[in-house]
């Protein structure tokens, strides 16, 4: 049984196992409704339970659809709506849960949640995000890079603004698949010291520059994400505003990365806060592969948690 709980707790030769198999199920793919089924069902009979404590667009749908189009079935669970961690512990929970369905998939805040999910759990449980780390994303990000510019190994990858969740698996995967990368952003948002030492141990060259400018030079990937987290108070919101508008991803700033650099952002966004509408919409940007990605990602991350 295998959990996909964060890109560094997965073995390397795994990860690019799935990258590659994502992408040959999205070729396999094309031209077909986007209910049909794939030729493989690999899920047929499984039941696999989507937990959210945490709203969603992305993560929501495409993990629906990814199994359905797997011949898979779903049960879409709010934390509101159970007892997860009130009435009941997350051990139980997990216990229980582990009798009706074969894999769990969990989006949530506090990532001893998660952990605890897993280790309690008699089948695979998969991380859908956690206020720490967002593994799934950057393995459709992984992907969306290489469809667009080849193997991602070697390459810069720049960082703009907050060093969040998404952020740490960033560093997570320059380890794992071998790029470099480079934060730029206030120091009271730093990524953990923690995830730039992983990556640094496993020999990418990681980098904090406070200049954008200075930071995007020879950039392959530029990266930004949300100034603010929805449950942020209006006051936080406006001091990281402040702090943060310096980083805003614009045509200025992209002038300064290489000519073919790609743009990336996980969404939501806020237009013409962390990015402008014309590098969103802009020629150098993937937003929307990006999105589409997390799909074939997560399929494949799904059947490499139960050995289909």
């Amino acid at each position: 049984m295998n959990h996909f709980l964060d890109i560094h707790k997965t073995d390397a030769t795994a990860l690019r196992g799935m990258i590659d198999q994502a992408g040959a199920m999205k070729q396999a793919r094309l031209g077909r409704p986007k209910a049909a089924p794939d030729d493989e069902q690999p899920l047929k009979d499984r039941m696999v339970a989507l937990i959210f404590e945490k709203p969603s667009t992305r993560t929501r749908v495409s993990f629906d659809v990814g199994v359905r189009q797997m011949g898979g079935q779903t049960m879409v669970l709010s934390g509101k709506d159970m007892q997860l961690g009130h009435g009941e512990t997350i051990a139980d929970t997990a216990r229980v849960l582990s009798r009706y369905v074969d894999m769990i998939m969990i989006r949530t805040f506090d990532e001893t949640i998660l952990t605890e999910m897993a280790e309690y759990s008699d089948v695979p449980v998969i991380n859908g995000l956690t206020d720490r780390t967002h593994p799934c994303q950057i393995m459709a990000d992984v992907l969306t890079f290489e469809e667009h510019r080849g193997p991602i190994k070697g390459k810069k990858v720049v960082w703009t603004g907050d060093g969040n969740n998404v952020c740490a698996s960033f560093l997570h995967a320059a380890g794992q698949f071998g790029f470099d990368f480079t934060f730029t952003g206030p120091a009271q948002l730093d990524p953990e010291e923690e995830f730039m030492g992983l990556a640094r141990q496993q020999g990418s060259k990681v980098v904090i520059e406070r200049d954008p400018h200075k930071a995007v030079e020879g950039a392959d990937l530029v990266v930004a994400d949300t100034w603010v987290s929805m449950h942020d108070s209006q006051s936080a919101k406006e001091r990281r505003h402040n702090m943060l508008r310096p980083y805003q991803v614009n045509a200025e700033l992209m002038a300064h990365a290489k000519p073919d650099a790609l743009f990336m952002h996980c969404l939501p966004a806020h237009r013409e806060e962390e990015a402008t509408s014309e590098v969103m919409d802009g020629p150098n940007s993937v937003i929307f592969d990006e999105a589409e990605n997390r799909l074939h990602a997560q399929k494949a991350v799904m059947r490499w948690c139960l050995g289909v």
